[in-house]
This record gives structure tokens, sequence and C-alpha cells, in this order.
């Protein structure tokens, strides 16, 4: 079998338009070469780059809290004085106190405001993912002060950045309150889970938990808010999932309440994205006209918004995880997609009227851009983001070594990192606002890493 991290496996493009050329990117070729061995075993990179640790998981952080393991979705914000703000999701289980961030035996957990948590777990089995925040100075390379922003959630898996400079936090599950069991373990919950919070990046402590319930409850993945509208797209991390979005009552006031809807092709009610029937097949490259339907009870009490939303004509996807938005687009990625159940990664071009009473007249588009193969580069996408220079960097979660890879508009692919060393997922790819850093996370090591080097100029 040839490595695929050490050659750069082209794959044709998606039509002869480049495959997303109209969100208004340069097509020009990009790439980095071969990755270079890391010998300190962590990460490998394309010569002349390196990486500094931002994050370690168990270290103390100024709040005297510990960093938690399992740093998963995350956005970089602009700071002071040129300092960049990473928030950052752990997507642990409240069975797990050593990985959060109370310390073991949750010794830690009296100092924190019990108004500020979320979910104690009647103070035996309290939530311990959440969010911490960081703040990071490019110059000096160097973690100057680090937080925990969200207490008291449970897998928090991705999310997605706001244009008002906040981070919308996703717990991937669906459970209730009371008594329970989780891999064998007793659990006690206080609240319901399921939910979206929100942490305004700049806050200096712990959030208040406000859950977004009119934003749904189901095993959330990733969020992208369209700016022009203030609709939030979101994916769900199941085989047989939606992509949702969130109409505020009022842009920017997420918590104010609005409306949940899920996606649906035109003339094709309950269309199948996955690819996996051989009889009903999504090309690559052809755009599929959209439409949107309410959904009743978004605040569901049976984990059944996917099925409910499939049964009325919405289009089902192999479970939806990263999301970004770029410049008249939203990509998302579906991490089991395809016919080798390798994954794929769709485009939905958002419309000039999203949201709005005349949005049919000219309605948001959808078509797929990539979908990998045993021959593929990319493998399983799970978060991504786009490129300064305009091209999408995607995070693998394989079952084997995963890596961070790019995709130009013309559907070819490239390595731009891999994690060798460990079967750790990467996740978080971010870029601070300047564009000079990217940061990672290699999740199982619980590692914030920040990249420079001579990453190519804004398109």
């Amino acid at each position: 079998m040839i490595n695929r991290r050490r050659f750069i496996q082209a794959i044709a493009a998606a039509t002869a338009t480049p495959a997303y050329a109209g969100c208004g990117q340069r097509a020009d070729a990009v790439g980095f070469g071969g990755l270079v061995a890391d010998p300190e075993g962590i990460l490998d990179l394309p010569k002349g780059f390196r990486y500094s640790i931002v994050s370690l998981q168990g270290r103390e952080m100024d709040d005297g809290l510990l960093v938690p393991a399992r740093a998963d979705g995350m956005a970089a914000f602009p700071g002071e004085d040129g300092r960049v703000i990473l928030v950052c999701n752990h997507e642990n289980p409240p069975v797990a106190p050593h990985f959060g961030p109370f310390g073991a035996q949750n010794e830690r957990l009296a100092s924190c405001d019990p108004a500020r948590i979320y979910d104690c777990g009647g103070n035996i089995t309290p939530g311990t993912g959440g969010t911490t925040t960081i703040v990071y100075n490019p110059g000096s390379r160097e973690n100057e002060r680090q937080h925990l922003s969200l207490a008291g959630t449970e897998y928090n898996c991705a999310g997605g950045p706001t244009p008002w400079g906040s981070w919308l936090s996703c717990e991937e599950c669906f459970e209730d309150a009371g008594p329970g069991a989780l891999f064998d373990l007793p659990v006690q919950r206080d609240k319901k889970h399921g939910y979206v919070f929100e942490v305004p990046a700049t806050d200096s402590g712990l959030v208040e938990p406000v859950p977004l319930t009119d934003m749904g409850r189901f095993e959330h993945e990733a969020c992208a808010v369209d700016p022009a509208s203030g609709v939030v797209f979101l994916t769900e991390d199941r085989h047989r999932s939606l992509l949702y979005r969130f109409l505020p009552d009022e842009a920017g006031k997420l918590a104010s309440g609005g409306r949940l809807q899920a996606l649906a092709i035109a003339g094709q009610p309950s269309f199948d994205t996955r690819n996996w029937d051989p009889n009903v097949v999504v090309e690559r490259g052809a755009w599929l006209e959209t439409h949107w339907i309410d959904m009743e009870e978004a605040d569901s009490r049976d984990n059944d918004l996917r099925l409910r939303g499939y049964r009325a004509g919405a289009a089902r996807f192999a479970r939806g995880e990263g999301l970004c938005h770029a410049q008249g687009s939203v990509f998302i990625t579906c991490t089991i997609g395809g016919p080798a159940r390798l994954g794929q990664v769709f485009e939905y071009r958002v419309s000039a009227a999203e949201g709005k009473a005349d949005e049919q007249s000219a309605p948001g588009k959808l078509r797929l851009i990539a979908e990998a193969t045993e021959d593929s580069l990319l493998r399983n996408a799970d978060n991504l983001t786009m490129s300064p220079w305009g091209d999408l960097i995607v995070c693998e979660d394989t079952a084997g070594h995963c890596g961070l890879v790019g995709i130009r508009p013309d559907g070819h692919q490239y390595p731009v990192a891999d994690n060798v060393y460990t079967d750790s997922e990467l996740a978080g790819v971010c870029f601070s606002p300047d564009g000079n850093t990217m940061f990672v996370n290699i999740q199982e090591r619980g590692m914030t890493l920040a990249i420079t080097g001579s990453w190519p100029a804004s398109a």
C-alpha cells in the first residue's frame, strides 16, 4: 500500500469549474511538499514549519483548575496588543473526573461558583467537558493565561465562532436528568444535556451556562454563522443525521429564541446524500436546489428530531461533523459518507435571502465537492476551516493515524500535517486573525499546538 502521507494523491476535479471557486477564493496551486518526521514524536510538518505546545491536559490553569483532557473544536479571536484568544472545547464524560478540570476526586469543584456550573451532578459526577479560554502571545509563542470558561457540560465536541466574538460550544450527547449509568459506572445528572452554549471570547472567568434550547436538543457537532443574515447552521453526529439551521428572532442574540429548520432537497423529499445506496447517487459538482423544513418541538424529549425531520422530507447525511463559513458558502464534512464510508465534503451556497420571506425565489444550493476513497489522501473528514489562502484545511478522525489535509478549489488534496505517533484524531484547526499561525488539537494527548512557517499569502 502506498504511504498516503508521503505521496500527494490528487483527486480529479469535480467539474470543469473549480470545486468551490464560486465562493470567491483563488484556485492556483498550493502545496507544501512532503512532510518531515518530527524528532519529538508529536506531529510531522512540512519543511520549514514548526510547532509550539500551547496547552497540555492536567496542567494547572490561572484559575486554579486543571486543563481538561480531550481538546476538540476550537476558534481563534483577536485579543489586545496582537494577542490571540483561543476558546477550546473538551469532549469529556461526567464519569471521568481525571479528565476534567476539578481534579481526580473533584477536590477543586468547591472553588467554583455553583451558579456558574451547568450541571454539578449532585457534586458526585459534575460535567467535565466545557471550554477553556487561552490568551496566546504569538510574538513570544507563550500561553499567557488560561481558565475554564464553560463548566458542567458534557461531550463538548465542536461548535463554531460567531461574527460578534463568541464561541458556540456544542454538546454531542442526549442525556436526561436523574441517576443513570455510563460505561457501567453510576452517574448523577441534575439537568438535561444535548444543547448549544455561548461563550464570549473576552470573558475572563466562568460564563453563565445558558442552554440555547431553541437551537435544538440532539447530538450536536458543529455550528457556522452566516454573517450577512445571522443564521446559524448546525450539524449532527449520527449515521442518519440532518443539516439544521437556526433562524434567530434577533440576529446576534441567540438566547432570545428563534426557529429550527432542517435542509431538504427540492423535488426530492427524504433524499439520502450518503451515497450508500447505488440507486441514489449524489454526483460530485452537481448543484441541488434546497428548501428548509420547520422542526417542531426543537427541545426534543425523545431524541427523534432527525427521524421526524426525515419523515417530513429533510435530507439525510452520514455523520455531519465539521462546519465553516467562508465568503458566501458553508462547508460541511460527513465523516462516513460515500460508498467507501470514508467521508464526504459538501458546500452549501447561502442564499442572498437566507431565512427571509423571498428566499424561495433564490434558494440556497448544495453540492458534493469531495468524496474519500481507498486511494484518496483524505479519510474520515471531521473539523475543518477555510485557510487564509483559500483552501479548505480538514482534520481527519480515522481508525489509523490522522492528519490535516488541504483541499484546493480544483479538488486536489495535499498533506499539511500528520500524527503518525498516536491513533488520536486531530481537531479544532483554525488560524489566528492575521493568518500567520495555525492552531490544532491532538485530542487523545490533550494537546494544543501553534504552528508557524511560510503560510501562503491571503487570497
